[in-house]
């Protein structure tokens, strides 16, 4: 189940034991920081591995709606407040949820569920938008280069490096790491078959039991990738 990296934002610590203690009750939450001041969550959210905001509305220096006006980009915001004359305004910042004080877990419960799904959302159609791409830009020594995905025999890891084997003999070196480089790939036509490959599906020629050849070269299926391999390339019915 994928994590939602939270931070909660209130001046009252009551305030934030309540929210921490049901952030610890709910499986996909993960709690990153408390902070008394909405100042205080600048640095994290500017890091971009926060996915929601447990914010209060009314704190001295700033309120927690000035706050969401100031901060470009700003994650999903769940407000937490004791009144509930904010409401409105607090919905037309595209909050989530608004959280009157005091909220029961159940209402909490139904505010991060709504948080959950909207996350997943966005995750499903990223990763639709990344299938559909052609190509890839890497960098190598000092250019940028444009690669197609349709080019690509397989990608060789090694240590901090790629190498990304062409179908035209072609090789070029990146400085990044595979598991890097994987997910920029459309999942569908590519998979991880050893901990220094990445393969392009559409380029198998033949599979031996634990080898599988592409181009004129030979790979071997790492013992700890076996199972994901085979259970993906029995879809084209290979037994």
């Amino acid at each position: 189940m994928k994590q939602l990296n939270c931070i909660a934002i209130d001046d009252e610590p009551l305030a934030l034991d309540i929210v921490e203690d049901y952030i610890k009750k709910v499986d996909f939450l993960t709690l990153e920081k408390r902070c008394y001041r909405a100042t205080e969550a600048i640095d994290i959210i500017e890091k971009g591995n926060i996915d929601l905001i447990f914010l209060d509305i009314q704190m001295p220096g700033i309120t927690g709606v000035q706050f969401v006006k100031s901060i470009k980009n700003i994650p999903p915001v769940i407000f937490t407040t004791a009144y509930s004359d904010y409401a409105v305004e607090g919905f037309e910042l595209d909050a989530i949820d608004y959280l009157v004080k005091p909220f029961t877990f159940e209402r909490f419960l139904k505010a991060v569920s709504k948080a959950y799904s909207l996350h997943k959302t966005k995750n499903n159609r990223q990763l639709e938008y990344d299938n559909k791409k052609e190509w890839v830009f890497v960098k190598s020594e000092y250019k940028n280069i444009k690669i197609n995905f349709k080019d690509i025999l397989y990608i060789e890891g090694l240590s901090d490096y790629i190498k990304i084997h062409l179908t035209s003999g072609e090789k070029i070196l990146s400085l990044q790491s595979l598991k890097a480089f994987y997910v920029k790939l459309p999942s569908n036509d590519f998979l991880r078959i050893h901990r220094s490959f990445i393969i392009s599906l559409d380029k198998i020629k033949s599979i031996q039991k634990n080898r599988v050849f592409i181009g004129k070269k030979e790979l071997s299926v790492g013992e700890s990738y076996k199972e994901t391999f085979f259970k993906e390339i029995k879809k084209y019915g290979v037994m």
